[in-house]
This record gives structure tokens, C-alpha cells and sequence, in this order.
């Protein structure tokens, strides 16, 4: 992490809690090259932070792993909060989240644990003004591109603000609150749309049936690579799943591996995969996967029809259906 810019305008990382990383939209456009696009894993509660401080959409905040981030601002800062439900205060006193909130300069502002959800998302007006590695300030774990984890003892820089500030600066706050709801509990079914996957016909018929009947739950080993989910074991056909070559894949794939527990790509997924894609979850629908807790029980529902094949059984439809 860098030092303070001129003019002092800066985070400094007092405490951090399981993993704190920096995140913006990500960076499209270099899957070809072997690196996925990265960004936020809930894009919409990123972009609801950054909205409330008066950011556009393509600045980059602090992604929070079930809180714990404790930080001290170096100057007047405009930040807000949003994503997990963590206890919030600023020098001892509680204030909400999903709201704008002055610091002072020598204010700290203290996440506690997150008692729903998983990730928060603090934005700072003006975005968090580390250098972009291929066009993007996301943190990617799987390719370790983009700045590293915060650590205590970090000094997180942060653009200018005022007029004419930049391309992260849109307007001034529109409102002191968004009216957002509370999340759902860990025990209340995730539901996620689906559309079958490329290689659906690669599980026994069982299994393919099995996909969307069973309530699944996340497992403790889930990231932000891919969510895990724990269940009976799908069967894979072993003649139809032989020899299948490496295939494109995307946010949302599910895919299954030999010990049959699927996994469901976020985002920083690997950008090619060799095991059967069973289904592949709407795009819409990744954010709420990316704040559900290990243990939470999740659904398929199985929407449209089967992506298109190639007429050669190859990977040209595959492609063009990801790309479209």
C-alpha cells in the first residue's frame, strides 16, 4: 500500500479482520490473457457505497471479510458502509450503515464482526487511490494481481473530492441513507436461478435430477474463487466424462469435480476449467451468493433452456453463449 498522497487524504489501517482487500468493478477484457476480471465479489453493495459518498460506479473501495477493519482517517473524509450487517462506530459511537458519515480529521471508524452477511464494503468519497495493475485496483486472490491484503500499519490513499476531483468523483450525496433493508438469516434458503450448463449431460441421470432437488448448503471452504457447497456427491458419467477438454468459464459456473460437491464460480475464478459445468447461476443472482455464510442452505431453480452446442459437440457454442 502506498503513503499518504499530497494533501494527506488517507486511511490508516489500525486493525483488520480475516481479510480486507481492495475492490472496484474489476478488469474486463483479459480473459484471453489468462486473468479473470476480478472486482468486487457484491458488486451492488459496492456500488450502493459508493453512490451514497457520490463516487461513480467505477471507483474502488475496501472489500471486508466479516468486519473486524478498524481505521483512522488523516483527514476529512466522506465514507459510508454497506453489504454484512457489522456493528459500526466512529470513535465509540454507533452510526448505521448503509449511510454517509463524516470523519474528522484523527476519527476512527471501527467495523465489528458482521452478525449477517458476509462481506462489507467501505467507500470513501473520492475512492481508494492505489495504482491500477491491467486497468483495475481489485485485489484478484487466484492470480495474486492487484495491491496486497491490508494489513495493520497500511496507509490507504484516497483521491481528491472536490470539484472537478476526477472520473471516481460524480456528484455530491444525494442522500444521507438508502433504505436497505435487513439481510436474510443463516438459516432462511438461498434460492439462485440457473440455466443448465454446457455439460449437464456429463452426470448420470440421477445426478442431473439431484442438481436442482437438493438443498444444498455452503461449506467452510468457499472464497472468493468459488462457493462450495456441501451434499450428496453427484455422480459423474465416467464414459460420458472422459477425456473432456479445458472450456471458457464464467462468474456463476457450476461446476462439478470427481468427489461429485459442486462448486459455484465468483469472482475470482480461474478463467478455464476441465470439469464438467453442470449449470451456471445468473449473473443477477452471484452478489446475494457472495454474502452467504457457510452453513446457509442454498437452492437451484432451474430457468430457460440448455446454452447452444457446437454442431461438432465442440466448445463454439459454449463460447458464443458465455460471450453473449
Amino acid at each position: 500500500m502506498t503513503g499518504v498522497p499530497p494533501g494527506g487524504r488517507a486511511l490508516a489501517v489500525e486493525r483488520t479482520g480475516p481479510l480486507v482487500t481492495v475492490q472496484d468493478r474489476g478488469r474486463p477484457g483479459w480473459a484471453r490473457s489468462g486473468v479473470s476480471r476480478s472486482g468486487a465479489a457484491d458488486r451492488r453493495s459496492l456500488l450502493r457505497a459508493n453512490l451514497l459518498v457520490g463516487n461513480t460506479s467505477s471507483a474502488a473501495g475496501l472489500e471486508v471479510l466479516l468486519g473486524g477493519l478498524h481505521v483512522r482517517a488523516t483527514a476529512h473524509l466522506v465514507v459510508a458502509v454497506s453489504g454484512a450487517e457489522c456493528p459500526l462506530a466512529v470513535d465509540g459511537r454507533p452510526v448505521p450503515r448503509d449511510a454517509v458519515l463524516d470523519l474528522p480529521p484523527g476519527a476512527r471508524l471501527c467495523l465489528g464482526t458482521a452478525t449477517a452477511g458476509l462481506r462489507a464494503y467501505l467507500a470513501v468519497r473520492g475512492g481508494v487511490a492505489v495504482p491500477p495493475e491491467l486497468g483495475s485496483r481489485s485485489r484478484d486472490t487466484l492470480a495474486a494481481l492487484g495491491p496486497q491484503p491490508l494489513v495493520p500499519g497500511d496507509t490507504v490513499p484516497v483521491g481528491p473530492s472536490g470539484p472537478g476531483a476526477g472520473p471516481d468523483v460524480g456528484g455530491w450525496p444525494v442522500l444521507d441513507v438508502a433504505p436497505v433493508g435487513p439481510l436474510p438469516g443463516l438459516q432462511d434458503v438461498l434460492t439462485l436461478r440457473a440455466v443448465p450448463g454446457p455439460r449437464l449431460d456429463r452426470l448420470t441421470s440421477r445426478a442431473a435430477l439431484a442438481l436442482w432437488r437438493t438443498r444444498w448448503a455452503v461449506a467452510t471452504a468457499s472464497d472468493r474463487v468459488g462457493v462450495r457447497l456441501d451434499g450428496p456427491p453427484l455422480d459423474l458419467d465416467p464414459e460420458a466424462a472422459a477425456g473432456l477438454p479445458s472450456e471458457p468459464l464464467v462468474r456463476g459456473a457450476v461446476q462439478v469435480p470427481p468427489g461429485g460437491q459442486p462448486v459455484i464460480f465468483l469472482a475470482d475464478h480461474p478463467v478455464t476449467g476441465g470439469y464438467p459445468v453442470a449449470a451456471v447461476v445468473l449473473d443477477a443472482d452471484t452478489d446475494r451468493l457472495a454474502q452467504a455464510r457457510p452453513g446457509r442452505p442454498v437452492r437451484f431453480r432451474r430457468t430457460g433452456g440448455p446454452p447452444p452446442r457446437a454442431a461438432d459437440g465442440g466448445t463454439a457454442g459454449w463460447e458464443a453463449w458465455t460471450q453473449g
